[in-house]
């Protein structure tokens, strides 16, 4: 189920995408990037809907995923 990150509290919508950064371990090239780069990253693309927030509920957890990855059954 996609969780409308509009409807998040700010502070929570922050600590989630910087859980999701902390556990990706995305290599991100030759130049790193500062973990705040990487949440500022992370929160754009969910806010223009390129990548959406979706809660599961057999797991109970709440995971980022490319909309274009995200399955609509």
């Amino acid at each position: 189920m996609i969780i409308p990150w509009q409807q998040i509290d700010s502070i929570t919508l922050y600590n989630v995408i910087e859980s999701f950064v902390l556990r990706e371990g995305t290599d991100y090239g030759i130049q790193e990037k500062k973990l705040q780069q990487k949440v500022a990253d992370v929160l754009r693309q969910v806010q223009v809907g390129e990548a959406v927030l979706v809660w599961s509920e057999s797991h109970e957890s709440i995971n980022i995923i490319l909309r274009s990855q995200y399955r609509f059954d």
